[in-house]
């Protein structure tokens, strides 16, 4: 029988052992990716955030694990559980600290429970559960899981969805102007006319990985967020080490789309790659620019993913604006146990009808869609 281990640092697991468990398509749970937050600052316990990766070992082979933390707060996560932080305080409970099973500031679908099978993946679930139990914890979360590991959890793990806006090309699209044929004429005006804003306005672009991007590439981009979180008042987690660590260590999983003007960087989002699938993650700009957000954070990608031949793309959480762009509604999940037994009656309900809720307004939402007809899984759905 597997023994059941916390790590409070992923240094302490091999990156070998830890690569082995999954399939490496998706860049967020690489070993080099978790590890490098935590070594290059990204990662402080004053935010909330102590690693406590949780791993099963057979001896000294380990048979599955899951990146894992304590939470002091729930920020960064994307799953938004404040209201049953602040009924647990109405009741004198403390629902803080919990453990999160999760990206760190990425709410990206993916791979959580690695292992090479059920079995053991339902042992990583029941291990969270057991240790928060056995430690006080009011509470254990999976957040952003795939779909196909909703096997793992039983009947005490409360599911939760949530609608995401993700670009497919199911239709086989071979480049941008075949895609936009497949709009109606109203919403391929629209993006004509604001690719065509930047345009006039004298904006170029150059896309660059990690092999091709150049210090000041980095530099810039860094910029960049740290100006997007200045302005919303946010506190900013990655560091430029952080960025010359992925650059290195993962250097065609980074992709940086650069707004130029007279040879200057002027904005830039930042982006992973991974098997077929490109991911938006931060943005920031330096001047204003009308159309520059979305030129930059999602027509660039949707070129970059038809040149490259990535099937998906997900530019990020939230926005319905993204709709009429051709990013069409996708449900998330996540899961969730409640030690307090009273507590999980009553969220059980909550997120029964929350997910009721979910599943009608994704379905509204295709309505919307701004193709003529819908393209091959086009609808909303799981992501898988």
């Amino acid at each position: 029988m597997p023994t059941p281990r916390v790590h409070d640092s992923l240094a302490q697991i091999p990156a070998a052992q830890w690569d082995a468990l999954h399939d490496g398509r998706n860049p967020f749970v690489a070993h080099a990716f978790l590890e490098g937050l935590e070594r290059h600052g990204c990662l402080r316990p004053q935010w909330g955030w102590r690693p406590r990766h949780l791993a099963l070992w057979d001896g000294d082979a380990l048979v599955a694990a899951a990146p894992a933390y304590l939470k002091e707060n729930s920020h960064g996560e994307f799953v938004f559980d404040h209201a049953w932080a602040h009924a647990y305080a109405r009741h004198g409970l403390d629902y803080f600290p919990k453990w999160l099973c999760a990206v760190p500031y990425s709410p990206v679908t993916g791979p959580r429970l690695l292992a090479r099978g059920d079995d053991d993946r339902r042992a990583l679930v029941q291990a969270l559960a057991g240790l928060a139990e056995r430690a006080g914890l009011s509470s254990a979360h999976v957040n952003f899981h795939a779909e196909g590991e909703d096997p793992a959890f039983d009947d005490a793990w409360l599911p939760r969805l949530d609608v995401q806006y993700h670009w497919r090309n199911d239709a086989g699209w071979r480049d941008f102007e075949q895609f936009l044929a497949a709009f109606d004429h109203k919403h391929r005006k629209n993006v004509r006319q604001e690719r065509a804003r930047v345009a006039r306005a004298g904006v170029r672009f150059r896309v660059v990985d990690g092999r091709g991007a150049s210090e000041g590439d980095l530099a810039a981009m860094h910029g960049f967020y740290l100006r997007t979180f200045a302005e919303y008042g946010n506190h900013p987690a990655l560091t430029l080490e952080f960025l010359h660590h992925l650059a290195t260590a993962m250097p065609r999983a980074l992709v940086l789309v650069l707004a130029e003007r007279a040879g200057r960087p002027i904005a830039g989002a930042l982006c992973l790659r991974g098997a077929d699938t490109l991911y938006g993650r931060y943005w920031g700009a330096d001047e204003h620019v009308p159309g520059l957000h979305f030129e930059t954070c999602y027509y660039q990608g949707i070129e970059y993913c038809l040149r490259e031949g990535l099937r998906r793309f997900e530019p990020g959480a939230q926005g319905e604006h993204k709709l009429a762009r051709g990013f069409l509604p996708a449900l998330v999940r996540s899961r969730h146990w409640i030690a307090h037994p009273q507590f999980r009656d009553a969220l059980r309900a909550w997120c029964a009808e929350e997910g009721a809720a979910v599943r009608r307004y994704a379905a509204g939402l295709a309505a919307h869609s701004p193709f003529k007809a819908a393209p091959a899984g086009g609808t909303a759905g799981p992501a898988g």
